[in-house]
């Protein structure tokens, strides 16, 4: 079971209900615990936080800049890659016991639910936190399972904790290993939703639903923000 470490961020997880929670951010399994790093706090009340299920970000969140390798085995320019793109982007493993197969599995069900067109706009990349097990073909049968469009991520140790760095969290943590050789990682817990102004303004924690998603992902798709 998982358990989080506290940032503070105002939550709409149902219309007219907000929430603003001591929430949790970064995923601990079985005692290897990860922590979001220099997030922002509660977004201030407006149209778009009426809008949104997710959490509303203010100062929004700039999109990072980072190249890591495709499992196709290509290069990835991640900013270049996506530019013009709403991007959703992940940080997880495969052998991930909840938290990085549900939030895969409850989008990739979403994305069956809204119009063609919203998906078309739309890119989810996901990036192994755990190199050493996810190799491009084990992250790439993984990910099909939930949708083939889906993008997968690998690259070196360090190569991986840079991005994250770069998405302002802090570097993902390798639990002892035990006799047989499992082990977990501790990693953040939340989807960033990068709109095409190459800002995140809306971030998705672990427990948002289907349904939620599907409300959420056609505005992400054609969203114009016309202040930060």
């Amino acid at each position: 079971m998982s358990k989080f470490a506290a940032v503070n961020i105002r939550v709409r997880f149902f219309p007219g209900v907000f929430l603003v929670l001591a929430f949790l951010f970064g995923t601990v399994h079985r005692g290897a615990a990860q922590a979001a790093k220099n997030l922002p706090q509660a977004a201030s009340a407006g149209a778009a936080e009426s809008k949104y299920r997710g959490g509303v970000v203010s100062p929004p969140l700039p999109k990072p800049k980072f190249t890591l390798t495709d499992t196709s085995g290509a290069p990835f320019d991640f900013a270049l890659k996506t530019q013009g793109y709403t991007t959703l982007l992940f940080f997880g493993y495969t052998h991930c016991p909840d938290v990085c197969p549900l939030q895969m599995s409850t989008i990739a069900q979403a994305f069956r639910k809204i119009p063609s067109a919203s998906a078309d706009r739309l890119k989810v990349v996901f990036v192994t936190t755990d190199p050493d097990r996810d190799s491009p073909q084990v992250l790439r049968t993984w990910l099909d399972h939930f949708d083939k469009r889906f993008i997968g991520l690998t690259g070196s140790g360090a190569e991986i904790a840079a991005a994250q760095i770069a998405a302002n969290l802090s570097p993902a943590k390798k639990s002892a290993v035990r006799p047989d050789g499992a082990y977990e990682v501790g990693h953040a817990a939340f989807v960033f939703a990068y709109t095409k102004d190459n800002l995140a303004h809306v971030i998705y924690p672990g427990g948002v639903v289907e349904d939620d998603w599907a409300h959420d992902l056609p505005y992400l798709a054609t969203e114009t923000w016309t202040n930060h």
